[in-house]
C-alpha cells in the first residue's frame, strides 16, 4: 500500500500563487507516475499535471504556463507550484500516484485551494 498526505492548500486572492506538496510513503516502488487532479463543486474530477517516474511532465491546457510539476524520488514528495492564480482554480486539489504496471492508482485526501477575485 501506498499513503499520500498532501500539504500547502488555502485561500489567496487572484494572482497570487500556492504550493501544493505530496508526501508519499509505505511501497513507493510501486509507484510509476504522480499527479494532480482537481475536483471544483459540480465538476467532474480532471488531471491537472503528471509527471513520469523520468521526470516528463504533461499540464491540462488551463494551467500551462502558470502551473510547474516537479518530483523529488529521493524524498518522495510530487510539487505543484501554482501562479498567476484565478478564481476558476477553486477545486479540491488531489495526488495520485500511479501504479507500476497500471491498475488503480493510490490517492491522497485532497486539500482545498481557493481563489477570490
Amino acid at each position: 500500500q501506498v499513503q499520500l498526505v498532501e500539504s500547502g492548500g488555502g485561500s489567496v486572492q487572484a494572482g497570487e500563487s500556492l504550493t501544493l506538496s505530496c508526501a508519499a510513503s509505505g511501497s513507493i516502488f510501486t509507484i510509476n507516475s504522480m499527479g494532480w487532479y482537481r475536483q471544483a463543486p459540480g465538476k467532474q474530477r480532471e488531471l491537472v499535471a503528471r509527471i513520469s517516474s523520468g521526470g516528463m511532465a504533461n499540464y491540462v491546457d488551463s494551467v500551462k504556463g502558470r502551473f510547474t510539476i516537479s518530483r523529488d524520488s529521493a524524498k518522495n514528495t510530487v510539487t505543484l507550484q501554482m501562479n498567476s492564480l484565478k478564481p476558476e482554480d477553486t477545486a479540491v486539489y488531489y495526488c495520485k500516484a500511479d501504479r507500476v504496471g497500471g491498475g488503480r492508482g493510490y490517492w491522497g485526501q485532497g486539500t482545498q485551494v481557493t481563489v477570490s477575485s
